[in-house]
């Protein structure tokens, strides 16, 4: 750090993954404690650094918060102090302004078990404290299912409603009311958070209650009476959140933002779809997310000044429009985007990106998509490679069609499978063994000239077919000419797609006297063959073609193809036709090949280069539209725990769209999540193709090509996952916390005065469950203390807690260490367990609670890796 950054009082910067958070205090920046990380208070204002690892070593998100009480000079300092740390970093960090309840995903994404709003703020006297404070009473007011946020609000019945979680939390006691109709996924996730509380914020020595229903809960209804007094009146029911829709987020606009005199100068340059050309180096740009998000984009030419004003050009940018001032606001940088920002853009080429031969990106080429050819052996050792090459198995399996004839599933001739006809709907089955039983995939095909009937007819038949193998497929919606690579490889390089008739017996047209053929792809797992129109502007010399006449069927082989495609044209040939076969060499033609096609014309004849498909990272969104509008809540940097029983999910990889669908999903959700789907293509803002493969996955019976996708997939985690109420029974004996109500009463709860350190006689205070039952007179803090006693007391795995005291060795003591070189006292069955919380995170990449929450073997396999075994 130079020392004109120290004179600014920037602090120093660690370089490393994951969260470092600042409050401003006097106006300078003071770093918060890390157990406080989640908690916000509305008076005060942050600044969040977030860095995750990359190849080329960190992509940095800055964030600076802003709570709704805060001061016009906090607001300041903050925003100032974010420019000077962008500046500090090179420029090369995306920035976001953020508003108290108005976060970004990716803001809420970095705290996974919620965020704490709490009342007032540094210059009240409040801090950020350390563990084991008992003298608190306070209600939150929990909301979200995916984000969830917990909101400090008055002691009072007035704050309830009946769609809501409130956590009222007495220090020693934390009681977890559930409104009436809130859903299974509010309820675990407020658990979640009043977990969190008491694992983090009181040293694990607090004890939770869960009320359901209030008539089967009187003990614990008492305390809330104790705190609250007696409720009068009715529960009001819940205000809906405000969210934007997906048409709103779809229209967006860009801007050329820029001072003329003391004006600020904003003028519209495009709307949806935009291109990445329009950015111009020298200048700044806005673009509005239909008022949902404001992202600032600033040119590598544009002058320092230009890029100081970047967030008070969109606050004044939000202001003029009319927009609400807790509006998102994103600065983003050239050549370090998000990817938030590039989704917003029809196509997105990087810098660095070359096609073929060398040459950097160009337009007007005709692209030509690499065949990369993989070992399918590797499939099942490696998901993210099935999910990258969108291969769900090495297409081995059994194949079975149908064509729907008559609204009914009629059986297609096995000889002719591969064929397919655009005036005609098919239902391809495909089963495959993976550990030890089959797993089907259900290919609905939808002939681009069939009838509406026919589609309707196809998909009625695929819920049927999909209910006599146990609601266990996966079923995948193609649309002609948009077919999946999976799907290519199942008909082993026989994919033949004709652009008319059908293939059924009564045919009611005769089939036309020419017929011009392009194949494309290189060997049997990547081959298609489409029919296009018999003319000469059809050809293109990147290809083979095979042209079919009543005499012979000429196979064209343009000078940009290679050996393998003209190997695999020549398979093909022999399906089409039963002529003799002429092998034509771009440029050699005979005059009879021409007269087929009508004549010479021009044709595409470029040298094509190898074109890289866009790279786009995947998203995950939970989707809902119930309400009469189609609303997507996104999930940054998400995992498997994001899939919720209750949810339909919607994973988009660019290429392809996968609809996950819960279990417990309701039937409205699960029967319109192919419309939903179909909307989310039709309003992207990047304008993408309505024909996208759709792939529908249930709960249970993932394929490989939609695990991979997920950093870490236990496929145990539905059998072996706890519900609900299995989390809420290992809380412990419920009527113990009513012996606190004496603790309680001591304490005069309404004039809100110090709580009562006295022993509980059933109070949990011990975390690894070795059943003392006793408290302590005072609490004292328990090192380490993530572990939960639900967990505890039902898994052998997790090492006691107690035994530890705060011995933590250096990783190296630890590492590949035999028994005898161990430190003594060191169990050398759970070495890990000796980290400390710092050493335990960076190696494993998850806390000492998730590890050992995970099935034993799993632990066992990361311990192993790692040298701890």
């Amino acid at each position: 750090m130079t020392d004109a950054e120290a004179e600014v009082g920037l602090p120093a910067i660690e370089r490393k993954p994951g969260l470092q958070i600042w409050t401003i205090e006097k106006m300078k920046m003071v770093p918060v404690p890390e157990k406080a990380y989640g908690s916000f208070f509305e008076g005060d204002c942050y600044i969040i650094l977030h860095n995750t690892k990359t190849q080329s070593g960190f992509a940095t998100d800055l964030h600076f918060w802003i709570g709704r009480e805060s001061s016009q000079d906090e607001q300041g300092a903050a925003a100032f102090y974010v420019t000077q740390l962008d500046d500090m970093l090179g420029g090369n960090p995306v920035q976001h302004r953020e508003v108290q309840g108005y976060e970004s995903a990716a803001f809420k994404s970095y705290f996974k078990k919620g965020i704490i709003y709490k009342k007032g703020g540094i210059s009240s006297g409040f801090r950020h404290v350390e563990t084991n404070m008992y003298n608190i009473k306070r209600l939150l007011h929990v909301k979200g299912k995916k984000h969830v946020s917990a909101t400090e609000v008055d002691l009072s019945w007035d704050e309830f409603n009946k769609g809501d979680v409130f956590l009222l939390d007495l220090g020693k006691v934390l009681i977890q009311w559930n409104g009436p109709s809130c859903n299974i996924a509010e309820k675990s996730r407020g658990m979640g958070l009043a977990r969190s509380i008491r694992d983090g914020e009181r040293g694990g020595r607090a004890q939770i209650g869960i009320i359901d229903n209030e008539k089967d809960c009187p003990d614990l209804m008492q305390i809330m009476k104790a705190a609250l007094g007696e409720r009068r009146g009715e529960l009001k029911n819940p205000t809906p959140d405000e969210k934007a829709d997906e048409l709103q987020k779809a229209n967006v606009r860009l801007y050329h933002v820029y001072e003329n005199g003391k004006d600020l100068v904003v003028q519209e340059i495009a709307t949806r779809p935009l291109t990445q050309d329009l950015l111009r180096h020298e200048d700044c740009h806005i673009l509005d997310q239909g008022g949902f998000k404001i992202y600032v984009w600033r040119g590598n030419d544009s002058s320092k000044e230009e890029k100081k004003a970047a967030f008070s050009r969109a606050v004044g940018f939000i202001q003029a429009k009319g927009y609400p001032p807790t509006t998102n606001v994103e600065v983003v940088n050239d050549g370090a985007e998000s990817a938030m920002f590039k989704q917003l853009f029809k196509k997105w080429t990087e810098k660095e990106e070359t096609q073929g031969l060398g040459k950097t990106h160009t337009i007007g080429k005709i692209a030509k998509v690499d065949q990369v050819k993989f070992d399918f052996a590797q499939l099942h050792a490696r998901p993210e490679l099935a999910a990258e090459q969108r291969m769900a198995d090495d297409a081995s399996g059994k194949v079975e069609v149908w064509r729907i004839e008559d609204l009914e599933m009629v059986p297609v001739e096995p000889r002719t499978y591969g064929q397919f006809y655009g005036g005609d709907c098919y239902l391809v089955l495909y089963t495959y063994m993976k550990s030890n039983r089959p797993h089907y995939i259900i290919y609905m095909w939808l002939g681009r000239h069939a009838s509406v009937d026919e589609i309707t007819a196809c998909a009625f038949n695929a819920v049927e077919l999909d209910k006599k193998y146990g609601d266990e497929p996966v079923q995948v919606r193609v649309t002609m000419g948009k077919e999946p690579r999976h799907f290519l490889a199942i008909f082993k390089g026989n994919l033949i797609i004709y652009e008319g008739g059908t293939s059924r017996a009564q045919k009611s047209e005769s089939e036309p006297a020419v017929r011009l053929f392009q194949v494309r792809g290189t060997g049997e797992f990547n081959t298609k063959t489409i029919e296009v129109p018999a003319r000469a502007s059809s050809l293109n010399s990147n290809d083979v073609f095979l042209l079919k006449t009543n005499q012979v069927c000429y196979l064209w082989c343009g000078k940009g193809c290679s050996g393998d495609e003209r190997e695999m044209a020549k398979t093909v040939a022999d399906i089409i036709s039963k002529r003799d076969k002429q092998t034509v060499l771009e440029g050699q033609e005979p005059a009879e090949f021409w007269v087929a096609l009508g004549g010479k014309a021009p044709y595409a004849s470029d040298k094509r280069f190898q074109e890289q498909a866009p790279h786009h990272q995947p998203r995950l969104f939970e989707c809902s539209n119930q309400t009469g509008r189609f609303i997507m809540t996104e999930i940054v940097d998400f995992c498997q725990d994001d899939l919720d029983e209750d949810d339909v999910m919607l994973l988009d990889t660019w290429e392809e769209i996968f609809l996950w669908i819960g279990k417990a999903a309701n039937n409205y959700e699960k029967n319109e999540s192919i419309s939903s789907a179909k909307e989310y293509l039709k309003t992207h803002p990047a304008g993408r193709d309505i024909a996208t493969p759709i792939i529908m996955v249930k709960q249970g019976h993932e394929p490989l090509n939609f695990t991979g996708w997920f950093a870490a997939w236990d496929p145990y985690k539905w059998s072996d996952g706890k519900s609900y109420e299995e989390m809420k029974s290992s809380l412990g004996d419920v009527s113990a916390i009513s012996e606190i109500t004496v603790d309680l009463k001591n304490a005069n709860l309404n004039n809100n005065k110090k709580a009562s350190n006295k022993p509980t006689p059933k109070q949990t205070s011990d975390p690894a469950g070795s059943g003392s039952g006793q408290s302590p007179q005072v609490p004292q803090p328990v090192s380490n203390s993530n572990s939960d006693s639900s967990v505890n007391c039902n898994n052998n795995n997790t090492p006691s807690l107690e035994t530890l005291g705060n011995g933590a060795y250096p990783r190296e003591l630890l590492i590949n260490k035999t028994v005898e070189d161990l430190p003594e006292g060191v169990d050398p069955t759970r070495k890990e367990y000796y980290l400390s919380d710092a050493d335990f995170c960076d190696i494993f990449g998850k806390s000492k609670e998730e590890f050992y929450q995970m099935p034993k073997w799993k632990q066992q396999n990361e311990k192993k890796q790692f040298g701890f075994f």
